[in-house]
């Protein structure tokens, strides 16, 4: 068969993203944070872009400086016993109790540099667990290889406050002997907090006890033997054990629960997250207003001063460079405007599908999809999936994420449908409400929610909710005393 050339035509469709497309679909699924830190960027890149009322600014330090020239100006022509009078005037004692020093702080002033620490050494990170554990070794009266070996110990513990390695192991890295190991390993575990690097949680409770000196029997033996009989909530067996009255097993259980079994997750890492809503929503009578928050977003424009040397004699260059960055400086403050649009739009929609959830609260959210508020405001879903991603909105009832309006449908008894948000809410206020000593199994509560909320729900339903919000079972949550 023989080779041969051949032109062929074909038509074809093919979505391209531009550049300019990423950066607007990116921008509606950054949060409010990331947005600020890429358009505070932009503002460094782009010579085009600027903040409103920056020209503003820069014609008043223009006055400013022409008045400072003139002030410098006027004050040469001062005579010189003039100027010895401004060199020499007790200004202070003049003005008196007037003067925007007050004597206080005058006082203040007399001290020493030293004696005033700055900003940095008044504001500390959250220490962390090996930090703390680390400057209370260094302080221990120890040599430098058992310092050594602590060390090594505490770098080998766990977010818990649990030693990962063993004992054997480690004697092996360093090589020393497991008794050294085990000598260092009981003073580390004597450190504050108490208990930390243990292997097991018997043995972080007994370390606690021992630190208050406590070794009654029973306490130890419950701690050492019968954990998992008090886990289990299992307390007959251990009254007939111990010969124990129920008031004298429930003191024993308190001192058992003032222990803490997690010494080093105070220490974690984790941080409070502060939220700023991206929208508020406002009652006004019988109606809702929607205020975009638009505290902190700089308010974009055209830097005047390019744009009259792009329309002065400027190179080719120059000129292909500034029209390249105005084209950006123009698509960024069209795609920030596109973002607020359509947040606006969405949070519209919500407020209209959840008006109920306004006026009354979490117990009336109903079942909504992207999909209905996508077809609501002529969206694409993915548009409106981006758009409520990382956002917040300030309700009269709390701060709220956006996907949270967003919950799957139960079905009634009369045909309509209950958001499953509503029923997890439900679920909580029936099991606040219940006897500790007596709480509603699953079974309970779903027969309850049926003549709450006309609902039918499963029991595997309200046990898959209940897990959602962080509910333990009838058993665990049962108090005998």
């Amino acid at each position: 068969m023989a080779l041969e050339l051949r032109q062929n035509l074909k038509l074809t469709q093919q979505l391209v993203m531009t550049p300019q497309l990423q950066q607007a679909i990116k921008l509606l699924q950054l949060s409010r944070v990331e947005l600020l830190d890429v358009i505070q960027e932009e503002l460094l890149e782009n010579p085009m872009l600027d903040e409103q009322g920056q020209g503003e600014n820069k014609s008043e330090q223009e006055s400013n400086q022409e008045a400072e020239t003139k002030g410098q100006d006027d004050k040469k022509e001062l005579a010189t016993e003039e100027k010895d009078f401004l060199k020499n005037a007790e200004w202070e004692d003049y003005l008196g109790d007037f003067s925007s020093t007050t004597r206080q702080v005058q006082g203040y002033e007399s001290e020493s540099l030293e004696e005033i620490s700055s900003y940095e050494g008044r504001v500390s990170a959250k220490p962390s667990l090996e930090g703390h554990l680390l400057w209370q070794l260094h302080l221990s009266d120890i040599d430098e290889e058992d310092c050594r070996i602590g060390e090594m110990i505490i770098g080998s513990l766990t977010s818990s406050g649990y030693l990962a390695a063993s004992v054997e192991d480690l004697a092996q890295q360093l090589g020393v002997s497991e008794e050294t190991v085990e000598r260092v390993l009981g003073v580390v575990q004597h450190f504050d907090p108490v208990g930390i690097a243990a292997r097991t949680a018997k043995e972080c409770l007994l370390i606690q006890l021992d630190a208050v000196d406590d070794h009654d029997p029973i306490l130890r033996s419950l701690i050492e033997d019968h954990l998992e009989d008090i886990e289990q909530r299992r307390y007959k067996p251990l009254l007939r054990k111990f010969k124990l009255a129920k008031d004298d097993l429930k003191e024993y259980l308190d001192v058992i629960t003032a222990l803490d079994p997690l010494p080093g997750a105070s220490y974690g890492s984790s941080t409070s997250v502060y939220v700023s809503p991206d929208a508020y929503v406002y009652k006004y009578d019988d109606d809702y207003i929607i205020v975009l928050n638009d505290d902190g977003l700089p308010k974009l424009q055209l830097n005047p001063f390019y744009m009259e040397t792009m329309q002065g004699r400027t190179s080719k260059e120059d000129s292909s460079y500034l029209h390249e960055k105005m084209r950006a400086a123009q698509w960024l403050m069209k795609s920030l405007q596109q973002r607020q649009r359509t947040l606006f739009k969405v949070v519209e929609s919500i407020v209209k599908f959840q008006h109920d959830f306004f006026d009354y609260g979490p117990t009336r959210l109903k079942p909504l999809i992207l999909k209905d508020v996508a077809a609501d405001i002529d969206m694409h879903e993915s548009t409106v999936s981006r758009i409520t991603t990382n956002k917040y909105l300030a309700t009269p009832h709390g701060i709220f994420e956006l996907k949270y309006f967003f919950n799957s449908a139960l079905d009634l008894d009369d045909g309509t449908q209950v958001g499953s948000e509503s029923v997890k809410v439900a679920i909580k206020k029936i099991i606040e409400g219940e006897d500790p000593k007596k709480p509603y199994s699953d079974e309970k509560i779903s027969k309850m929610l049926k003549d709450i909320l006309e609902v039918n729900i499963a029991r595997r339903t309200v046990a898959k909710y209940r897990s959602a919000l962080n509910i333990e079972s009838s058993s665990r949550r049962k108090k005998f005393f």
